[in-house]
């Protein structure tokens, strides 16, 4: 069986626009010849699904139409809790411990029915899965390069150059960055933050437009010189 391709998708922070950028770069993919597989490893904040006791990953079910898979949900996003906390957390209190032998057969399942399997982090990249165990260890466990959304914002330049330096000094390869415009207010930071990160940058820099309508859109052009670069990264990668 062949290695799968895939990325992983990380932010600086919670609510940066992951989901968003991974659903435009998902469509953009579909859009150059690709079959693409989304990959949640854990998702939090879940709901209920009215008069069930079914918890319902909201991302992952966005994702999953982006990417028009057929690929089973519990492959998908094999893990699922309702509180909005760190998926380690949130796995205790639900008398849960998540298993990485499990997360790296998902990971393989959907590699083998697609040609890119597009992971996401919940949170950034240094959040537990379990104690001894983050989404830094998947990345290095499944041999995936990461993308790292930039939320713009005040200080987004010390998030990004600390999540940088990090994967850096833990040997995994960082694809680009993307620079998302997820806040509808504008300030001196989020006006200069592209300038200054494109004059810093060890990676390159892609930047996503703020969208008055914030649902995620797998149609939008913008995503497809990302959706180039990832194609002939991964190309050469493998």
């Amino acid at each position: 069986m062949r290695e799968p391709r895939g990325l992983l998708i990380t932010g600086t922070d919670t609510g940066v626009g992951k989901t968003v950028v991974t659903c435009g770069l998902a469509g953009a993919l579909r859009r150059r010849g690709l079959s693409v597989a989304p990959f949640k490893p854990a998702e939090t904040g879940c709901d209920l699904a009215e008069g069930t006791n079914r918890l319902v990953p909201a991302d992952a079910e966005l994702l999953r139409r982006a990417c028009a898979t057929e690929a089973p949900l519990d492959t998908i996003c094999p893990y699922r809790f309702r509180p909005p906390l760190a998926p380690w957390v949130a796995a205790g209190q639900a008398g849960v411990a998540i298993e990485p032998e499990r997360l790296e057969r998902c990971y393989r399942e959907l590699g083998a029915w697609s040609d890119v399997v597009l992971a996401e982090t919940a949170g950034g990249i240094l959040v537990p899965l379990r104690e001894d165990f983050h989404y830094a260890d998947l990345a290095l466990l499944l041999h995936l390069p990461v993308l790292v959304v930039v939320g713009s914002k005040l200080g987004a330049i010390n998030h990004e150059r600390l999540t940088l330096e990090f994967l850096r000094a833990a040997g995994i390869r960082t694809v680009a960055c993307v620079l998302n415009h997820p806040f509808e207010e504008t300030n001196e930071a989020t006006e200069t933050n592209e300038t200054t990160l494109r004059r810093l940058a060890s990676v390159p820099l892609f930047v996503v437009p703020h969208r008055a309508d914030s649902a995620p859109a797998w149609d939008d052009p913008v995503f497809d010189p990302l959706a180039i670069h990832v194609e002939k990264y991964l190309g050469n990668a493998v």
